[in-house]
């Protein structure tokens, strides 16, 4: 890991088009995260942070400022983006290894197939999906089928992971195990992630740093340092650091929507 931005978002701003007029979504936003860091981007519902993550994976372009991953602008859909959502989107005529193995197959990949399929089974060993490989998304929980989500979207190796509140319709104790697999995989893996989330928690447990967005249309209000190290664990939420820390991110929030802070 070393401190020159791998992901550099400098004074973005951006309007979605609509009949009444341009929608202003993000305004003068600048983030930058290191090479194998993980920042975690929570604030109000639409405030843009789904936008962010697009523009990231260079799927739109900003109207004004930059994104540039590893010096490079960006300016088109990247191959070496990896991207989950909250819904797994698991195609129903594929086994679980055959889904993992979809980006391989779209981005293109050196490996021969016996080598393909040795990486995938890799990654469900590391979720704990050993011996579902052959079995059908139906046939798995929403936590089962959240993990082969989260292999795919690492199984072509991309240097940097968007997840894009990939636990929110999962109940607690399946978030907060995934949470922990989530941990568990960024140390077996060498990836640098951008989370949206909703969940304070979430973002304090997995982020390396957690950045505030304002409300729409959004800047960064604040931007926090964690500082649970490498091994955190789930105990490490229930500390009186942690609670502090969960309580100044809360307050952050209410100013985001405009809300008195006690």
């Amino acid at each position: 890991m070393n401190d020159s931005p791998l992901i550099d978002i400098s004074d973005v701003t951006h309007a979605y088009k609509t009949e009444a007029g341009p929608l202003p979504v993000l305004r003068d936003l600048t983030i930058r995260a290191a090479e194998g860091t993980f920042t975690a981007v929570v604030g109000p519902s639409g405030c843009g942070k789904s936008t962010l993550t697009r523009l990231v994976a260079g799927l739109m372009i900003p109207d004004e400022g930059e994104v540039r991953l590893h010096g490079e602008l960006v300016k088109s859909p990247r191959k070496t983006v990896g991207m989950a959502f909250q819904n797994p989107v698991l195609l129903e005529w594929r086994t679980i290894m055959d889904n993992v193995l979809l980006p391989l197959e779209i981005v293109g990949t050196k490996l021969n197939r016996a080598e393909q399929r040795d990486r995938a089974m890799e990654l469900l060993t590391l979720v704990g999906l050993d011996g579902f490989e052959d079995k059908r998304p139906s046939e798995l929980s929403g936590g089962m089928r959240q993990r082969a989500s989260l292999c795919r979207s690492i199984v072509h190796r991309p240097e940097v992971l968007i997840l894009d509140e990939p636990f929110g319709a999962l109940d607690n104790f399946t978030r907060e195990d995934l949470w922990q697999t989530m941990h568990d995989l960024r140390k077996a893996e060498t990836f640098t992630c951008v989370l949206i989330t909703h969940d304070l928690r979430e973002s304090l447990f997995l982020g390396d740093q957690v950045v505030v967005l304002s409300g729409r249309p959004a800047t960064v209000q604040y931007v926090m340092d964690v500082t649970l190290g490498p091994d955190r664990v789930l105990d490490d939420l229930y500390t009186p650091e942690s609670a502090e820390n969960l309580h100044i991110l809360r307050d952050q929030i209410k100013i985001a929507q405009g809300r008195d802070v006690a």
